[in-house]
């Protein structure tokens, strides 16, 4: 990634759990990235394995513990920490801005923090020193939702906080191809093609409206991974959108990566 004035929102596809260890380009990538970046001082990151009904949450604990919500992986997925602190007043005000906007947020301070978050994070910020404050997903939602309570949080950007969706652009677990030698589906690149087109067209917003593109029903089975984008989008409102990692895991599992702004 070329050299960037202020910090851009992320989104960041995290693929398969066993990425945290077998990281390979994508997480070779993320490793380097830092480099690129003004200094982050904390990230506030969305990912899809959180929602939760009734409004947004938030982290408030000082110590997020590390979640392995996922089963049927290799044990030594289940002995990976990732003990990055919490900040408490980070938190405050991610729930202040977002309150601001009329959104409704509960502090959680018992959760910790899921693969979506941890694993991306383990390679980006490796020593886990950076303070990580995890947003869920309300239920029930819709993109615009999404992308205004983004808009809301674009000021932590000027602060020093790296704002990171965590999700896949193409994400169907049913339709894994195992032998792995195809590429991708032609569904799923024909969905995601569409869908980077209108990202960077003038009128990104625009892809909010993707449930009739090509390959949308196969590429997007259910919208959590995909919700965190419209954040990132948000929170990056005018500003150029561009793809700075691509790939592909399993031919249904999309590992782009977004910037924005």
């Amino acid at each position: 990634m070329d050299d960037l004035r202020s910090l851009p929102p992320l989104f960041l596809a995290h693929g398969s759990p066993m990425l945290a260890i077998e990281g390979g380009a994508w997480g070779g990538w993320l490793t380097s990235l830092p480099g690129s970046l003004p200094p982050v001082r904390g990230v506030v990151v969305f990912s899809a394995h959180w929602e939760t009904s009734g409004g947004f949450r938030v982290t408030t604990g000082a110590r997020p513990r590390t979640i392995h919500d996922f089963g049927g992986f290799p044990e030594a997925l289940y002995g990976l920490q990732y003990p990055a602190p919490g900040d408490p007043a980070l938190a405050a005000r991610v729930a202040d801005l977002l309150a601001q906007a009329g959104e409704a947020v509960r502090p959680d301070p018992e959760r910790g923090l899921d693969h979506g978050a941890w694993v991306p994070l383990r390679h980006l910020f490796p020593e886990a020193r950076v303070p990580v404050v995890q947003l869920s997903l309300p239920r029930p939602r819709e993109p615009r939702q999404l992308w205004a309570a983004g808009r809301a949080l674009a000021p932590l950007r000027e602060d020093g906080i790296l704002i990171l969706g965590s999700g896949g652009l193409v994400h169907n677990l049913g339709r894994l191809d195992w032998d792995g030698g195809s590429g991708p589906q032609p569904w799923a690149e024909a969905f995601e093609g569409w869908l980077v087109e209108r990202l960077v067209s003038d009128h990104p917003e625009s892809a909010m409206d993707w449930a009739g593109a090509p390959g949308a029903a196969q590429s997007v089975p259910t919208t959590e991974h995909l919700d965190p984008l419209w954040l990132a989008l948000g929170a990056g409102t005018g500003g150029r959108i561009r793809t700075v990692f691509e790939g592909w895991q399993l031919g249904s599992l999309s590992l782009r990566c977004l910037a924005f702004g």
